[in-house]
């Protein structure tokens, strides 16, 4: 008898969110490897300008399905069709775009080349590993050997990078910002930072005495009130902090006043210098929406430098 066989055909590559915050990709490719398979797509290689930063991932499952960004979204299809070509041969592979690679017809709009390590995922313990300890708002690692096809986790570093033939992605929780103010400009920088992705956390009059709790080295803390003895306590407690970020409201008079009743109270010139006031990135603005805008442009940067 004889017998036809259809050829078997790869899924097409298609988007399924375009989130690009590490703790959902990590998410998505627990899901992924639990349902079938998935493999990790991480950027590893930087050649001339780019669009993301070294560590960036994107996820792909078995179906076809990704999400994440190694690029601004111009090699992305082709990482998925890469990362599906993995998991049929049940092997790593790395693969360079733009600048040195074989694919002419992949241009990167920065002009630079990038190259991308494909992991198959065989089990999710090290990303369940950042997950817990991203959950517990510390920093994690996870060292990939390309050599060892292997992932396991690790202390994190100061900065993502290669490590002899190992490639340490270092995650941090994401940016908590404290506000405390009853002010229109308070809600103003509320509602922007939540739309931000941030984790928002609104000081209510009285609640500073649980403040110092929440205040972890990736917390901004932002003081929005018209009255230096209403932003009295939470200041103190701000200053005594591991916060990479505070800034309070006020012209340049009213923070020459902040910082005179501070030397009174004995607190040094470092701890001082680090209050951005009048708070925001450009100034003096006339409205709160400008203002959360300025503030929030601040914060960003001010994470960016703390933690490059």
């Amino acid at each position: 008898m004889h017998h036809t066989f259809a050829p078997v055909t790869a899924p097409i590559p298609v988007r399924a969110s375009s989130t690009d915050d590490p703790a959902e990709l990590l998410r998505f490719a627990i899901d992924a490897h639990r349902r079938g398979a998935a493999a990790l797509a991480t950027l590893v290689d930087i050649r001339g300008g780019a669009a993301r930063a070294l560590g960036a991932h994107m996820v792909v499952a078995a179906d076809g399905r990704f999400c994440g960004y190694v690029s601004g979204g111009c090699v992305e299809a082709a990482v998925a069709s890469e990362a599906l070509l993995a998991m049929a041969q049940g092997r790593d592979r790395m693969v360079k775009f733009g600048d040195g690679s074989p694919f002419f017809d992949i241009v990167l709009p920065c002009g630079g080349g990038i190259s991308v390590a494909i992991h198959v995922l065989k089990d999710v313990g090290a990303l369940r590993h950042v997950l817990e300890r991203l959950e517990r708002r510390q920093a994690a690692g996870l060292a990939y050997s390309p050599e060892r096809q292997a992932l396991e986790p690790v202390d994190p570093r100061p900065r993502t990078c290669w490590l002899e033939r190992d490639f340490l992605t270092v995650y941090r929780p994401r940016t908590r910002v404290l506000i405390s103010g009853q002010t229109i400009e308070a809600e103003a920088v509320v509602g922007l930072a939540e739309a931000s992705g941030y984790d928002v956390i609104a000081v209510a009059p009285g609640g500073v005495r649980s403040v110092a709790d929440i205040i972890d080295p990736f917390t901004a803390i932002v003081l929005l009130h018209h009255e230096l003895d209403a932003e009295a306590a939470i200041l103190e407690t701000a200053l005594a902090s591991p916060g990479f970020y505070i800034g309070a409201l006020g012209s340049t008079r009213t923070h020459r006043r902040r910082v005179e009743r501070l030397r009174a109270m004995s607190f040094r010139r470092d701890d001082i210098a680090r209050i951005k006031a009048p708070i925001g990135m450009f100034g003096p603005t006339r409205d709160a929406t400008s203002l959360a805008l300025s503030v929030l442009a601040d914060i960003a940067a001010a994470r960016l430098v703390a933690y490059a």
